[in-house]
């Protein structure tokens, strides 16, 4: 779910102009009394990633055959892959034999929203959406109005040893935050035999997880006011939780801060750390079978964690989100249909499907069920209670680009700035860029 996006000018041009015919042709008909539409002779191109295909194909299949019995319209599902799809999604939208339904990344879909890509939709027509995940819903949402709708999330949490846990005599995951600190102590004071241990293995530059700091204590990265981007990293309440972060990683964490997350689970994988801080799905990545990192001809062996890793929620610590959300694009010729599309694959129902499958639901209603019905997912649905998205601003993605909070966090850790001077410097950095015209 790591996802950047780059829109160009031609293209968010194309998409502000007049509106031409989808892939199906003119748009819906006659609309019945209970707000369905009249589809028949019809089909919906939707474009899902291939998670979807992979993992809960089924849920697909059920939710469009309830779509077509509704409105007799048929779906043509097409799968695309993470690799290429921002690509051949802008070469598509540049032109008129467009998708009618587009999946992509929360963070991807702020860009495309405020182009043009995604025509706006009636939020009160989708089931839950009055408890939609706001790390999700985020993106969708400019001005008072919507734009795309909540799909599936993943939620990060706190995964840990429960053999150096027994060993430390922690006899639970920690319920506090001054609870996790005790864990870390004792996990720090139990194994300071090993030199290269990280108590929590925390890398320098995982901005996801230091603004989930920021937001514990009532911060925020900016804001709007009179028209304008503000930083807000500079504020009491921004510097505390950065701070406690800051504090937290020195006192703590081996990990090199000039590396961000992506090999984290690997690295905690040969055995030098107590917890780590990620996706769901990393404890699994962690607990894979896999070669001798120093040895690239040995054979494949189980890691130094396998069965000995658990998962909970990171507690008083709001988890970013990642995940997806579905879009109507602008230029579909069946923008109603594929609307009733997406109600059909969001509603109640397909959730369960997803809980299933073990991806978390798009609702905070519905994340009680997921982690009573499927208890492999249950850290993550406790954690996906309390989320947060980034400043649904135009070049936020830019910000991402510029790697401006990952060298604002090396620079504090190595001691070129202090926590103060490198959150006024990130500030001005985020305000120009999101200000620029």
């Amino acid at each position: 779910m790591k996802r950047k996006i780059a829109v160009a000018a031609a293209l968010a041009a194309s998409l502000f102009g007049a509106a031409a015919c989808g892939n199906s042709g003119s748009d819906e008909g006659a609309t019945s009394a209970n707000g369905t539409v009249d589809g028949k002779g019809k089909t919906i191109k939707v474009w899902l990633m291939v998670d979807a295909e992979t993992s809960w194909k089924g849920v697909v299949e059920d939710a469009s055959k309830r779509f077509t019995e509704a409105t007799g319209a048929q779906v043509n599902v097409e799968y695309q892959q993470w690799a290429n799809h921002l690509t051949k999604l802008d070469a598509t939208l540049a032109g008129s034999d467009v998708p009618d339904v587009v999946e992509l990344g929360n963070t991807e879909f702020s860009k495309y929203v405020f182009s043009g890509g995604f025509a706006e939709l009636n939020k009160g027509d989708f089931e839950n959406s009055g408890t939609w995940l706001s790390g999700l819903s985020g993106a969708c949402e400019s001005e008072g109005k919507t734009y795309c709708v909540p799909y599936y999330a993943g939620a990060r949490v706190m995964i840990y040893r429960t053999d150096l846990f027994e060993k430390a005599g922690i006899t639970e995951a920690p319920k506090t935050y001054a609870d996790f600190l005790s864990a870390a102590d004792k996990l720090q004071t139990g194994n300071a035999a090993d030199k290269k241990f990280s108590a929590v293995y925390m890398p320098g530059q995982y901005w996801y997880a230091a603004m989930s700091w920021v937001k514990s204590t009532g911060g925020e990265i900016a804001k709007q006011d009179g028209g304008k981007w503000v930083g807000q990293l500079s504020s009491p309440q921004s510097q505390e939780g950065l701070q406690r972060w800051v504090d937290m990683v020195k006192k703590y964490s081996k990990a090199d801060v000039t590396k961000n997350e992506n090999e984290q689970a690997g690295i905690f994988s040969q055995g030098s750390g107590g917890i780590f801080y990620g996706n769901a799905w990393e404890q699994g990545v962690a607990e894979e079978v896999r070669k001798d990192p120093n040895d690239p001809n040995s054979e494949l062996v189980p890691t130094k964690v396998k069965g000995k890793l658990a998962a909970a929620p990171l507690p008083d610590v709001p988890s970013f989100l990642g995940g997806s959300n579905l879009g109507v694009t602008a230029k579909s010729g069946n923008k109603e249909l594929a609307a009733q599309w997406v109600k059909y694959f969001t509603d109640s129902k397909s959730m369960e499907g997803l809980i299933k499958a073990s991806a978390l639901p798009n609702a905070t209603a519905l994340l009680d069920k997921a982690a009573t019905d499927n208890p492999k997912i249950a850290p993550a649905a406790l954690s996906a209670k309390n989320s947060w998205f980034p400043p649904n601003a135009e070049k936020w993605a830019d910000v991402e680009k510029g790697n401006i909070l990952q060298t604002m966090l090396t620079d504090i850790l190595t001691g070129k700035k202090t926590v103060a001077d490198g959150a006024k410097w990130a500030d001005e950095q985020i305000a120009a860029t999101l200000n620029e015209a």
